[in-house]
């Protein structure tokens, strides 16, 4: 085992994460729909990104407590017990003070993107991402009837090509980035705030994975950049049109009970997002159980958060060594955020395709080809789960690249 590996290891031991829980037959995506994507079922599936942990126990005991009360009505989140919990969160966690007065709520994210594009955009005009781009954003932007626009991860002078077109309305940003697990610093998003507001374009900052930044490097929540931008023009418009999109489901893994919320600058936009969602689409009142998760998660569950991100740099630091000594030639190195290895094949010179037939028909593995975020000779390996599964399907994937090479 790897010194990194046995740094996680020693660091989670105040919880189980090695312990194996059958998810199968539990309506799960990522178990009993394999066959939806791959056409085989009962293959090891490093899928969809969810965990294959239990939620944080805190999170567990408020649920329980909750349906304890046996009343299960409608709710509301525009209460205190919810807005404070998310205050103290990005206190604590983010060093960013937060006005609770601009907050939303949501379904999910992707919902809240579709209500934003919907409000900012109109049929063909053009919405620009990064590249690779996760695949929920092109679904989104398509199936409204915008024009997807990516420009290469880190491409600056292609992102404002792109953004200086007339009919360029929005950015979508993914902070951090799925499915590359990059962490953008802060001068890098003042300058793509910067071009956007010198080009009219707003920005939606997806930040699901924040909770999940390694060691070594700091999300910067996008509404300190845009605030930071509207203070140095005396509280004027400089940080443009923006909102902020995020969840506590992804880092504590309870995307079951639905649940968002964002923050949008402009209160005349954050009055016609929530006109939209409470009337237009009828979503008033939230799911209780998503509150009370969200509340628990944030006012109790730092320290289990903190030992699964451990514990997963333990997974991520076996790859790299398996990679390493396997296949040097690839030079692997973890993400900076997630639980999801972002894995460049193209060095091997392995035909995707192949490779996928390999694994999905001798190995019984499921794993997301690249294709699916519009990069052939990736790979996006889910190592939300215990060593002992992530150890097989990083055996399979070997033996599949072995064998394609062969």
């Amino acid at each position: 085992m790897s010194e990194g590996a046995r740094n996680a290891v020693s660091t989670t031991a105040r919880y189980d994460f090695d312990t194996v829980i059958d998810r199968r037959g539990t309506w799960c995506v990522q178990w009993d729909g394999v066959a939806d994507r791959f056409g085989v079922d009962g293959l090891l599936p490093f899928t969809i990104s969810d965990m294959d942990f239990e939620t944080a126990p805190e999170v567990l005991a408020a649920l329980r407590a909750r349906l304890d009360h046996g009343v299960l009505g409608y709710t509301t989140w525009q209460q205190d017990d919810f807005l404070s919990a998310v205050a103290h969160w990005y206190g604590t966690r983010y060093g960013t003070d937060l006005d609770t007065g601009r907050l939303v709520y949501g379904p999910s994210v992707l919902s809240q993107l579709s209500q934003l594009l919907q409000m900012w955009t109109s049929e063909g005009e053009g919405v620009v991402v990064h590249t690779p781009t996760y695949d929920g954003f092109r679904k989104a932007v398509l199936g409204l009837g915008r024009e997807l626009r990516g420009v290469p991860l880190g491409d600056t002078e292609a992102l404002e090509r792109e953004l200086a077109r007339a009919d360029a309305k929005v950015l979508v940003l993914c902070s951090p980035h799925n499915p590359t697990g990059r962490v953008w610093t802060e001068a890098e998003l003042r300058e793509m705030a910067e071009l956007a507001r010198r080009h009219g374009a707003a920005v939606i900052s997806d930040e699901i994975h924040a909770d999940f930044v390694h060691d070594g490097h700091v999300h910067v929540p996008y509404a300190r950049i845009a605030d930071a931008a509207g203070a140095r023009d005396g509280g004027g418009p400089a940080g443009g049109r923006w909102a902020v999109i995020t969840s506590a489901s992804k880092s504590f893994n309870f995307p079951a009970l639905t649940g968002s919320y964002g923050i949008i600058g402009d209160p005349v936009d954050r009055a016609e997002y929530l006109r939209r969602m409470e009337t237009a689409e009828g979503l008033a009142s939230p799911a209780v159980l998503s509150l009370t998760a969200h509340i628990a998660a944030y006012r109790e569950g730092a320290a289990w958060l903190d030992a699964v991100r451990a514990y997963v740099t333990g997974n991520l630091a076996m790859v790299a060594e398996r990679l390493d000594a396997e296949f040097p030639e690839l030079a692997w190195v973890p993400p900076q955020a997630g639980y999801l290895a972002w894995i460049d094949l193209r060095p091997l010179g392995v035909d995707e395709e192949a490779l996928q037939r390999v694994l999905i028909e001798r190995e019984k593995v499921a794993i997301m080809p690249g294709s699916v975020y519009g990069a052939p000779g990736f790979l996006r390996l889910n190592l939300g789960c215990p060593r002992s599964k992530a150890e097989a399907g990083l055996s399979a994937l070997v033996r599949g690249l072995r064998t394609v090479r062969a």
